[in-house]
Parts: structure tokens; sequence; C-alpha cells
């Protein structure tokens, strides 16, 4: 009677390889995954990276759109003060351009709109989270100075003209920022040139003509300052919507992962419970093996 004469190694190999499947198994069912390793599954690891991508880049804009969303709700807090000041400094120079008022009355009324100019300029000064608000790039250096020592005052501006913007995950750019040149000093709507002639005309006594103009000029800063305050206003809205979309498509991103590399833990187990009944298998037909009986064997 012909046997194998590999009998003996092919028994072995099968030993080894029954014991990887188990301890492969006995991993899979531990840490709950699947694939671990490129052998593993070589198409799936090369899924995961595109995944782990994905999710890296979503993660990243969602932490980068939470805090622009936080400036640019400062910024737009900032804005509604200074609109409440220029209404409120509107009304004053209607009231001084009357015609009935005492020189006393004129004074305080010059006094309350001085106010309001710092004021403004302090709004226009806004610093948050360690950045001014609205000296462009330039947010380490207060955007305005102030100075009184002329009649009208002047506002020199140290900031400059760049405009900065998030990237959403789809490649869309976003407006976060506006230069204070744009809000505060626009060509034909001058606010704070227009706070500081309103201050000049009614502190040295002007009326009619000049604070008509200063009336106007006013009226027209303010639309300017409104009308930017929308534009910001309008990021923030869409902002929003993206990240509230990324990070829907992160949790759905996170469980496609999970779903390519986590393992099924009750067919693993089922595997498993084989493996070592095969296992055990093979360990009791080597233990029952006798080295004469087999020599007697292979010679028959």
């Amino acid at each position: 009677m012909r046997v194998d004469p590999n009998y003996v190694f092919n028994l072995t190999q099968s030993v080894s390889a029954s014991s990887a499947a188990e301890q492969k198994l006995t991993n899979q069912l531990s840490s709950g995954l699947r694939v671990s390793s490129l052998s593993d599954d070589p198409v799936a690891v090369a899924q995961n990276v595109l995944l782990a991508s994905s999710i890296s880049k979503a993660d990243s804009f969602t932490q980068t759109s939470t805090r622009e969303q936080a400036v640019l709700q400062a910024t737009d807090s900032a804005l509604g003060e200074v609109v409440s000041n220029v209404t409120s400094a509107i009304t004053l120079s209607v009231q001084a351009n009357a015609g009935t008022l005492s020189a006393s009355n004129l004074k305080s009324i010059g006094e309350q709109l001085s106010g309001i100019r710092d004021q403004v300029v302090s709004l226009a000064n806004t610093g948050y989270l360690g950045t001014y608000l609205f000296g462009g790039s330039q947010g380490g250096t207060p955007p305005f100075t102030l100075a009184t020592s002329t009649d009208p005052a002047t506002v020199t501006y140290n900031g400059d003209s760049v405009t900065q913007s998030v990237v959403t995950p789809d490649q869309q750019k976003i407006q976060v920022n506006l230069p204070g040149s744009a809000i505060f000093q626009a060509s034909g709507a001058d606010l704070l040139g227009a706070l500081n002639q309103v201050v000049s005309d009614v502190s040295n006594g002007a009326s009619g003509t000049a604070l008509a103009s200063d009336t106007a000029a006013l009226t027209t800063a303010l639309g300017n300052v409104t009308s930017q305050r929308a534009v910001l206003g309008s990021s923030l809205s869409r902002l929003t919507s993206t990240t509230t979309y990324s990070n829907t498509q992160e949790a759905q991103l996170t469980a496609q992962q999970s779903t390519l590399l986590s393992s099924d833990t009750a067919a693993v187990a089922t595997g498993l419970t084989t493996a070592e009944t095969q296992h055990t298998a093979l360990l009791n037909v080597i233990a029952g093996l006798d080295k004469t009986n087999l020599f007697d064997y292979l010679q028959g």
C-alpha cells in the first residue's frame, strides 16, 4: 500500500495554518476589526485611505468653520452697535439743525456726537480672540487711530484691504472678513469722516446747509455699513449651513469606514469556534501518531 510520503509534513502545515486562522479570528473578535493590515484586504485598505482623507478634511473644515462663525458673530455684533450709534448721530444732527436750540443745548449735542464718534472708533478697533476684526490681514494692530489735534479731527486706517476666505470641502470660498476701510472710510460713504465733520460743525455753531450736508453724509455712510454687514451676514449663513452639511457627510463617511473595516461579530465567533474545533482535531491526530506504528504503516 502506497501512502503520501509528505503526510506528516502536510499535517504539520495544516496545524500551522489552523493556528494562524484561529489567531486571526481571535484578533478580529477582540478588536472588532476585520481589516488591520494591508494583507487582510488590499482593496478595503485603499478605500479606507480615501475615506480617512475625506473625514480628515471635513473635520478640519468644521474646526475652522466653528472659529470663523464665532468671529463673524462678534463682527456682526460690533456692526450692530455701529448702526445704533450712527442712527443716534443722525437724529442728533437733525435736532442740531432745528434752529431753535440754545447754545447750551447745541454744546450738549456736540458732546454727545463726540462721544458717539469715539464709540464708533472704538467699535472699529474691536478685537476678538486676539485679533482685530477690521484690519484686513493686519489683525495684530489696532486698525484705526483718531487724532483730535485738528478741526475736524482725522482718523487714520492702519490695516489693509485684504479679504479672507474659508475653503469648504467642495472647494467653495466663503468670505469671512471685511477690511475696515470698506466699512468706515469707503469712498463716497466715509463714516468716520462724516462723524468728525458733524462734531466740528455742531461744536462751531454751524447750521443750515452744513448740518443738512452732514446728515446726508451720515445717512449715506449708514447705508454702506448696513450693506457691508449684510455681506458678512450672508457669509455667516452659508458657513453655518455648509458646516451642518459637512458634519452630516463626516458622520456618513465614518459609518462607511466602520462598515468597511469592522468585523461581523457573530460570523467571526462562529468561524472561531469552527477553527478551534479543526485545530483541536489536528492536534489530536498528531498526538495519536505512534512513531513505530507509523513506520510500519509506511512500510506496509
